[in-house]
């Protein structure tokens, strides 16, 4: 953002809280700043602490997020209650989950609880949001394709500066088709689409928090599977992995969802649709470099595209995508900051 721009922003900011708090604000800092052009400030005042949400209104859109954040406290998930707010202006006034990311909690002795917790919220999130909902829009093909077009264009292109073959073009071609048709087979629920560690605050009670919601949609149920348990920023071994994913499917059918009867056919749909994420992940990473100043995402691309290149080795549908991404190993790999 313009420095004038952000100075202005945040002179906008400061007079509404004096205009909407009960209190004079004793201190306003920064709390957190995501992958778009929101950002976070935690406001002191009356020995109590509260997050601002600033989202500049000619860029993003606060309606989704008020609309979300209170289907999902429907649902029983834990997200920030909004205290006040002004879509004008484009600021929230938000309650405060605290600083405990997930992320930096996470280690051999920690995940078991805080995944179990996670994927709880999850299932209530998938089981009981209603796919039909006008509220949220489909996951459909063509944002499926759109997502994936992002590797090709900001990662392999513009980052990479790579001149691909027609017969490479037509490999991405088939690659995205097969994903986007993996993608809609499974059954359809909510889905927050940004359900990893950075996004989980840990509560108590009521682990996890939520955050970064308001681009929720209807798609496949293994997409937040994907998220959490194949994280950008953080790995686990393959078989825990596997563990987790079953583990979690037992429990989706236990409380009655359907269509999951073939535990491979769960696991491929997973190993999958983990490609199609880590694809626009990757593409997004390299967007988020060269166009948003943010290179600091580029240290999470060899882990993103490890995940990629892994799935790849174990699917015969896949074999001319990592023989693609072979041909350009050293590219793709020579992309630290």
């Amino acid at each position: 953002m313009h420095v004038n721009f952000v100075i202005e922003r945040e002179q906008l900011l400061r007079k509404w809280l004096e205009d909407t708090l009960p209190a004079h604000p004793k201190q306003i800092a920064p709390a957190s700043s995501d992958a778009s052009f929101r950002r976070y400030f935690r406001v002191w005042y009356n020995d109590q602490t509260r997050i601002v949400m600033d989202a500049p209104p000619d860029q993003e859109d606060c309606r989704p997020f008020v609309a979300m954040a209170q289907a999902m406290r429907g649902l029983g998930l834990n997200t920030p209650e909004v205290l006040a707010e002004d879509l004008d202006q484009g600021f929230l006034l938000l309650t405060d989950f605290g600083s405990r990311q997930y992320l930096p909690e996470l280690d051999a002795r920690s995940v078991p609880g805080l995944y179990d917790d996670a994927l709880e919220a999850l299932a209530r999130l998938q089981i009981g949001g209603d796919p039909g909902s006008p509220l949220l829009p489909p996951y459909d093909s063509a944002l499926l394709h759109r997502e994936m077009e992002l590797f090709r264009e900001w990662f392999l292109g513009k980052l990479l500066g790579l001149k691909l073959t027609d017969g490479e073009q037509q490999v991405l071609n088939q690659t995205f088709a097969l994903l986007a048709d993996n993608a809609l087979e499974q059954p359809r629920v909510w889905v927050h689409r940004d359900y990893h560690s950075r996004n989980l605050m840990i509560t108590d009670p009521d682990n996890p928090g939520v955050l970064d919601f308001q681009d929720a949609v209807v798609g496949a149920v293994t997409y937040d599977l994907v998220s959490l348990l194949r994280d950008c920023y953080i790995a686990w071994p393959r078989p825990q992995v596997e563990a987790w994913v079953l583990d979690y499917r037992k429990r989706l059918r236990a409380l009655g969802m359907n269509g999951l009867e073939d535990a491979d056919q769960f696991l491929r749909w997973f190993d999958l649709m983990g490609v199609q994420r880590h694809l626009k992940a990757t593409g997004i990473f390299a967007r988020l470099n060269l166009r948003d100043g943010k290179p600091g995402y580029l240290r999470d691309i060899p882990r993103t595209l490890g995940y990629v290149l892994e799935v790849a080795g174990r699917y015969s549908e896949l074999t001319n995508l990592r023989k693609l991404l072979g041909a350009h190993e050293v590219d793709c790999w020579r992309v630290e900051p």
